[in-house]
C-alpha cells in the first residue's frame, strides 16, 4: 500500500512516510480528484456522506481542526467545502508539519484546553495523550443513533488500526484514517532464481541468498534506510530483544541484553557485508531510488517506498521485483507498523460538531474517494478489498496489500509497537541510530556500541522526568 499519489502531473510534493520523514511523490491536482469521481461515479464526488438527523443544528459552528499535514489530509482541504455546506460549521483547518503539530498539540492537550476540537492522534504519542485522559472516548458517540449514521461501521476499520487508537479501559479514543507497515522486497528477484533459491522467510534465509546473489551483476545484496530506530526494532524483537522491559508501564531500556546485542551484530552485517557503498548514508529516498534502479537487491522498508519499486513508469525493476513479509528470527515476525486516527480533545468546547468532522473524514464515502484518488494507506477493510485499490496493488503475482494487512493485524494481536507510543522513544532512537552506525563502521563491536547505547537511554531518559 503506496501513500504516493498517482498522478500524470511532474510536480512533486512531500508525502509522509511511516518514520514521518518527508518523500516525493506525485502530488494530488484537481484533474486527479475529478478522475477518481469518475472511477466512482458523478455521485461519488457530487453527493456526500450520510450525517446523523439534524446535522444542520450545527449551523454556525466554529471547529479548529489540526493535523500533521499528508497527502489524506490534502484530500481532505480539498473537499471541505463540501462538508461546510451539508452541515453549515466553519471548519479551521490547520495542517502544520509533523515535529510543528506534535509539539503545538502535546502542549495544548497537556492544558486540557480548548484550542482544539479535533486533533490526529499521532501514533507516537497516543499512549501519552489517551492515558493522560487527554482525549475524549468516542464509544458513546459511534454507539448513538442520533450521532452516528447506520453505515460508518466502526467494525470495517482494520483491528490492528483501532488497537493503538484504544485505552487500557477497552475505549476507543482516536478514528484511524491512515495504517502503514513495514514489509520486505527484491527488486532483483530474477537472480535469486537464477540461484535456485526461494523468497526468504527467515533471518537466516536472508542472509544464505544474500551470500548467494550479493555483488552479482554489481548489484548489493541489501539497502535500507538510515533511521535504524525504525529500520532497526523489527530485527531487535525478532532476536528476542525490546526497547524497553514492558512498554508503557517499565520504561526501562533493554539495548545490552544478548538479545539485543545478538540482533545488532546481525543487522550491522546485513549492511557492512552487503550493503552498497555508503550504506549507513542512505536516506529512504536514497535506498528506494537504489532498489528501483536495480543497483542493490533486498531492503525492509515501509510499503510507501518499496511498492514504488513496482512502477513500470518510474522503476528499471518493475520487471524482476517481489516482495514479501519482514523475515522472521528466533523469537518470531515482528513488522513495523504505524497507525494515526483523529480524536477530540477533552477540553474542547463543540464535541457533538467534532465528532459529525470526524464522521464525516472517515465516513466510507471518503475513504473511498481518496483510495480512488490514489491514496495508498487506507485503514478501512472495504477500502484495501475494492476493486479500484486491489488492481493496483498486485505485482507480478505479489499481492501487497494483503501483505500489509496480515502485518497490521499481526502487530496488532502482538502489540510489539508499544515502544513507539510512548513520548520519550525519540531520546531512545537517537541511540539506536548512533549504535548501528558504530557498528556497521567497525568503530566499535555490537557489544560495545548497543552497552553505550543503554547507558546513554538511561541518561536522557532520566533528564526527562522518567524513573529508571
Amino acid at each position: 500500500m503506496t501513500t504516493a499519489i498517482e498522478s500524470d502531473d511532474s510536480a512533486t510534493a512531500p508525502v509522509l512516510s511511516t518514520d514521518h520523514r518527508p518523500s516525493t511523490a506525485p502530488d494530488l491536482d484537481r484533474r486527479r480528484v475529478l478522475r477518481a469521481g469518475a472511477a466512482l461515479g458523478a455521485g461519488a464526488v457530487l453527493g456526500a456522506p450520510a450525517f446523523a438527523q439534524g446535522a444542520k443544528k450545527y449551523a454556525g459552528v466554529v471547529l479548529n481542526v489540526s493535523a500533521f499535514s499528508a497527502p489524506y489530509q490534502k484530500l481532505l482541504r480539498q473537499w471541505l467545502p463540501e462538508f461546510e455546506a451539508q452541515t453549515g460549521i466553519k471548519v479551521n483547518f490547520d495542517t502544520p508539519s509533523f515535529p510543528v503539530y506534535n509539539q503545538r498539540v502535546d502542549l495544548e492537550l497537556s492544558t486540557k484546553g480548548s484550542g482544539f476540537d479535533v486533533v490526529n492522534v499521532t501514533f507516537i504519542y497516543s499512549s501519552r495523550w489517551i492515558q493522560s485522559g487527554w482525549l475524549t472516548p468516542l464509544d458513546d458517540f459511534i454507539k448513538d443513533p442520533g450521532r452516528t449514521p447506520a453505515d460508518f461501521d466502526i467494525n470495517d476499520f482494520l483491528p490492528g488500526a483501532r488497537a493503538p487508537e484504544t485505552g487500557r479501559d477497552g475505549k476507543l479514543y482516536g478514528v484511524p484514517w491512515t495504517a502503514e507497515v513495514t514489509i520486505s522486497a527484491s527488486s532483483r528477484f530474477d537472480l535469486v532464481k537464477a540461484a535456485g533459491l526461494a523468497y526468504p522467510d527467515t533471518t537466516d534465509d536472508l542472509v544464505k541468498t544474500l551470500k548467494a546473489v550479493n555483488r552479482k551483476e554489481r548489484v548489493a545484496g541489501f539497502v535500507t534506510d538510515n533511521h535504524y530506530g525504525w529500520t532497526f526494532p523489527p530485527y531487535l524483537h525478532a532476536f528476542g530483544g525490546d526497547v524497553f522491559r514492558k512498554a508503557p508501564d517499565d520504561l526501562y531500556p533493554t539495548l545490552d541484553t544478548p538479545e539485543a546485542i545478538a540482533a545488532a551484530d546481525y543487522f550491522a552485517r546485513l549492511l557492512r557485508e552487503f550493503g552498497p557503498d555508503g550504506a549507513v548514508s542512505y536516506t529512504p529516498d536514497q535506498a528506494v531510488q537504489a532498489l528501483k534502479a536495480g543497483r542493490s537487491n533486498f531492503s525492509t522498508l515501509g510499503q510507501i517506498y518499496l511498492s514504488q519499486v513496482g512502477d513500470p513508469a518510474s522503476s528499471k525493476a518493475a520487471q524482476t521485483a517481489a516482495w514479501g513479509l519482514v523475515p522472521k528470527g528466533p523469537a518470531g515476525r515482528f513488522p513495523g507498523t504505524a497507525v494515526h486516527g483523529y480524536g477530540i480533545p477533552v477540553g474542547s468546547k463543540n464535541k457533538d460538531a467534532a465528532w459529525q468532522f470526524i464522521v464525516w473524514a472517515t465516513s466510507k464515502t471518503i475513504t473511498r474517494r481518496a483510495v480512488a484518488a490514489g491514496y495508498g494507506s487506507p485503514s478501512r477493510r472495504s477500502d484495501i478489498d475494492a476493486d479500484v485499490f486491489r488492481k493496483r496493488q498486485v505485482v507480478n503475482g505479489y499481492d501487497i496489500a494483503k501483505l500489509c494487512t496480515d502485518s497490521i493485524e499481526l502487530s496488532g494481536k502482538q502489540g510489539h509497537m508499544k515502544y513507539r507510543t510512548v513520548s520519550v522513544y525519540p531520546q531512545v532512537d537517537q541511540q539506536l541510530n548512533k549504535a548501528i552506525e558504530l557498528i556497521v563502521s567497525g568503530q566499535q563491536s555490537a557489544a560495545g556500541a548497543m552497552k553505550q547505547a543503554q547507558a546513554a537511554a538511561i541518561a536522557e531518559l532520566k533528564r526527562a522526568g522518567v524513573a529508571v
